[in-house]
């Protein structure tokens, strides 16, 4: 194959002039990405995607003409698949617009690196990190989806080694199907802990959003997240749910049918206090380069519910959790993964999958009835 036609075909879409080029810069010292083209508002963004069928975009939110979040939306009615990567600044308004284009349909999210006099270097470093991982990442998962036909026909052809996502899971063979199975538990779960990271706002959104009723046990959450964005996205979950979702205050105590997501920047545990249990923010050293990390309350959650507990993994890159559930599973609790069809990323469930510990794989549309199912109690016959 031709090293041009193994590159990953990326379009810019951004309104400053000084940004775009800054982005392009970034992206043409990676080796296997191909800038091809770039647009400066949404509408421009639409008509790119469509002639040009990048592999990847880069999307900014405020843009004159059409916004990006409106360009998400019109592009995700044709493109499904489509890794879209916003951009967003840090501020409130930049995040509480990124977390809506992310349960929107948007793949992931890279902060705006500031372009003021002195920081171009650290702009650039920013998007070497953060940018160009979830470029490839993103990349290669949307290559592995589709049908092997396509894949030949197309003029990109199969991954070369260079692109081979970074920070995620390597599985020891590959997966070309892999069929749901489900247990009956031995008991109903009272505590439910749920991991997820690239791709979760959305499929967050999906979980919450089927819940025909709230959950009688607390749910604990995990979503790799800055500070603010994880405020605003307990928001827009609550809105959604019947649950009431929010951040988990350090010292609260954990009541059935509440929701509580990790606040970004800290590691969220779990203590027991008599009956009660409690919740506990730490700012301890990331794990698997992550705080909040699923790990963390995974082991502590493990600890208090022991066989009782569900834990849940999510789409996400990396294998953030899969140390976690194996303490869970060695507690004789329940470990349910997405399926790799329905997974943005199959980095995270693909881990749990892999090590023989999932009790349910299931599509992301099955989730809620699977939780509800192993924390309802059920009368069995005899």
């Amino acid at each position: 194959m031709d090293q041009a036609e193994s590159k990953i075909r990326v379009l810019v879409v951004d309104d400053s002039a000084v940004m775009r080029k800054i982005i392009i810069s970034a992206l043409e010292k990676e080796t296997s990405i191909e800038v091809i083209g770039f647009a400066t508002n949404g509408l421009q963004a639409i008509d790119s995607v469509r002639n040009l069928k990048p592999d990847v975009l880069t999307l900014d939110i405020e843009m004159p003409v059409m916004d990006g979040l409106t360009a998400l939306k019109e592009i995700r009615k044709e493109n499904r698949f489509l890794p879209i990567i916003m951009f967003s600044t840090l501020t409130h308004k930049g995040a509480q617009a990124a977390v809506m284009a992310l349960t929107a349909g948007a793949s992931d999210y890279v902060g705006k690196p500031t372009t003021s006099a002195g920081s171009i270097e650290g702009a650039f470093k920013v998007l070497e990190t953060e940018l160009i991982p979830k470029i490839i990442g993103l990349s290669r998962r949307a290559r592995l989806r589709k049908p092997p036909s396509v894949r030949q026909n197309e003029a990109s052809g199969t991954p070369s080694p260079s692109i081979v996502e970074r920070n995620q899971y390597a599985s020891p063979h590959s997966v070309t199907k892999q069929e749901a199975r489900t247990s009956l538990p031995v008991r109903p779960a009272t505590a439910v802990c749920i991991g997820v990271s690239t791709g979760g706002p959305m499929a967050l959104m999906q979980v919450f959003g089927k819940f025909s009723a709230s959950l009688k046990v607390p749910v604990f959450i995990v979503q790799h997240m800055p500070p603010t964005f994880t405020a605003l996205l307990a928001a827009r979950l609550s809105a959604t749910s019947l649950m009431t979702v929010k951040e988990g205050e350090d010292g609260e105590v954990a009541v059935p049918g509440m929701a509580y997501i990790a606040p970004g920047g800290f590691h969220m545990v779990l203590s027991k206090s008599g009956i009660n249990t409690i919740i506990n923010l730490n700012t301890d050293p990331p794990e698997n380069s992550c705080r909040p990390a699923v790990d963390p309350l995974f082991r502590s959650a493990a600890d208090i519910y022991g066989s009782n507990l569900l834990g849940v993994v999510l789409t996400g890159m990396g294998y953030d959790g899969l140390k976690g559930a194996q303490v869970i599973k060695s507690k004789f609790g329940q470990v349910v993964a997405q399926d790799e069809e329905t997974s943005v990323i199959w980095g995270m469930p693909g881990a749990i999958v892999q090590a023989g510990i999932a009790d349910s794989v299931l599509p992301i549309d099955k989730i809620a009835d699977e939780i509800a199912f192993r924390t309802r109690r059920v009368e069995v016959s005899r």
